[in-house]
Order: C-alpha cells, then sequence, then structure tokens
C-alpha cells in the first residue's frame, strides 16, 4: 500500500514538505542561517540533507494528532531565541552591552553554542549566560521519504525509525549536569534550548525540582527554555517555533533525580536472573574460548 513521504518528513529548507520540492533551486540554502545547509548524509557525499523538521506520530492514549519536532538546532534560528534569553532568563536588570560570543571552548569544560555576555566600558565581563541548542537525532533512517519527496512520488512502505530520546537523555543530561556544576561556581547559569516535546520526555524520566523563579532564584544553574512547532497564521501551510516553558532547576537536583530513583525488588531482579539462565546458562570457559573474555585462570569443577 503507497506511503506518502509528507507524512513523516515534516519540512524541507524550512518550508512544508510536498512531493516535487527541489531544493538547488535555492543552492540548499537554509533561510536561519543564510547559507549553505550545514546538515550531511552519508547517502547524499556531494550535498546538503536539508531536513529540518519530522512528523512525531500520536500516541495511543493522546487526544492530539501528530507533532513537528525539531530534527536540526538551526530551525530555533527562525525567531531571536537569545532575545528571549536575554527576556526571560537574564537574572537582575537586563544587560546594557550585550554581546554574542559563539562556539565558546575551553578544555576540562567543552563547548556551548553561545554566550551572552555584558560587556562593560572597560571590557570587563561581569555577568553572563550560556546557551545551548539540542534538537533530537533519530534511529533508523527518513532518508527514503526525503528521497521520494524530490522525485514526487509516494513509499512502497513507512521506513523504519524513530527518535532516539535515551540518547539525548543519557547524553545531553549529562553534559548539562556537569555544565550547570562549572556554572554554579561561576556564579552563572546555563540555558538549554529544546523542543518541548523533549523536555517532556526528560521530565517523565526523572522528576526533578523545578521553578519558574529562574530570575531571582539563586539555586537555579540549568535553564530549561522549550519551544514546539506551531502553525504560522502569518504563511499559510507554514510553521514556526513557539516558547512554550521557561523552568530551572540546580545541577544538583537534576543529578539527584536521575541517579538516585527508587530501586526494583531483589527478587524481581531474581527473577530476571533466573529466566536469562533458563534461556541459557554458560560457562566462563566457553566464553574465554569464544574470545568473549581474556584468557586468565578460572577454576571451574
Amino acid at each position: 500500500m503507497p506511503f506518502e513521504p509528507e507524512t513523516i518528513v515534516g519540512e524541507v529548507l524550512g518550508r512544508r514538505a510536498v512531493k516535487g520540492i527541489d531544493p538547488t533551486h535555492t543552492d540548499f540554502e537554509c533561510p536561519y542561517i543564510q547559507s549553505r545547509c550545514p546538515k550531511r548524509s552519508t547517502q547524499l557525499p556531494n550535498e546538503p540533507y536539508p531536513v529540518c523538521s519530522l512528523w512525531k506520530p500520536a500516541s495511543r492514549k493522546s487526544m492530539q494528532g501528530p507533532e513537528l519536532i525539531f530534527v536540526c538546532p538551526k530551525r530555533f534560528y527562525a525567531v531571536d531565541f537569545l532575545k528571549e534569553v536575554i527576556d526571560h532568563c537574564w537574572p537582575g536588570d537586563k544587560p546594557h552591552n550585550p554581546q554574542i560570543a559563539r562556539e565558546v571552548k575551553m578544555e576540562g569544560f567543552g563547548n556551548v553554542d553561545f554566550v551572552i555576555a555584558d560587556v562593560k566600558k572597560d571590557n570587563k565581563i561581569e555577568q553572563f549566560l550560556s546557551v545551548e541548542l539540542q534538537a533530537i537525532d533519530i534511529t533508523g533512517s527518513v532518508f527514503p521519504a526525503y528521497r521520494a519527496l524530490r522525485i514526487g512520488e509516494d513509499l512502497e512502505k513507512k521506513p523504519t525509525y524513530g527518535f532516539n530520546w535515551d540518547n539525548v537523555y543519557k547524553r545531553y543530561i549529562t553534559q548539562l549536569i556537569r555544565k550547570g556544576y562549572f556554572h554554579h561556581h561561576w556564579k552563572s547559569k546555563i540555558v538549554a534550548v529544546i523542543p518541548e516535546q523533549v523536555y517532556q520526555y526528560i521530565l517523565g524520566r526523572a522528576g526533578f525540582m523545578r521553578t519558574t523563579e529562574v530570575k531571582k532564584d539563586p539555586q537555579v544553574n540549568i535553564i530549561f527554555m522549550t519551544y514546539r512547532l506551531e502553525k504560522d497564521h502569518d504563511k499559510v501551510g507554514e510553521y514556526k517555533p513557539v516558547l512554550v516553558n521557561v523552568e530551572g532547576t540546580s545541577h544538583t537536583n537534576l543529578q539527584n533525580a536521575i541517579m538516585y530513583k527508587d530501586p526494583p525488588q531483589r527478587s524481581a531482579f531474581i527473577d530476571q536472573i533466573k529466566s536469562s539462565l533458563a534461556r541459557g546458562a554458560v560457562k566462563i570457559s566457553d566464553l574465554i574460548s569464544a574470545g568473549e573474555i581474556s584468557s586468565v585462570e578460572y577454576d571451574d569443577d
């Protein structure tokens, strides 16, 4: 049964995905950064892979329909998110001379996408906020859907793909905790600009303490600023990022919520051990012979 590729790919170069779309007409120029799309695919060695967003199917329990979700962080550039960071997250009075530093890196710290610094007349920097953008990766591939859009045809079947929620949760949140710890010592904050769907997934996995008093609460050193793609009433058929949540926490609250969950029952884990043994117990000598562990001397009676 034919499958419509535009029910998978939401946007190409910031425009609603339709069959026959041809990004070569603009030489793959991203409208948000005014330069060639930086996204790449191993299946396209000679040109960009300009997929901005994908449709997230509605869950069975949800009363809502499919939602668009960012798969490219440049999609946030459709709005002035740095101004919104200042408006919603800057502690105290607004900066008098805010200047933007891109890709700030430091050994032992890593890097952040932006730093907003209030630069004084004598070139001193007293207050600053770091900002990181995070979209979501996918598992599998939607390339067949993109290719079908380009040639203007339906797919024979739906491609196998999914959103890599666990990668964001495990990798990105771990980095955010570490950077939040550094900002705590610097008496500053880091702002995570992420899709609203990703934030809700994180909340579902870790019930950390959070507050909307992100400017006033001195304990807050990590701020989540979330966006959702909603219909753009000024451009029929198109979508725009809309700010949804601005909530803050501390690196310790976030870390504790992730690390110190209620453990499952010991008896339940023993049941799983028994189930695994029933499927096929192995001897250490068998693992050594198979090269799965090193050939250390073991007593195997």
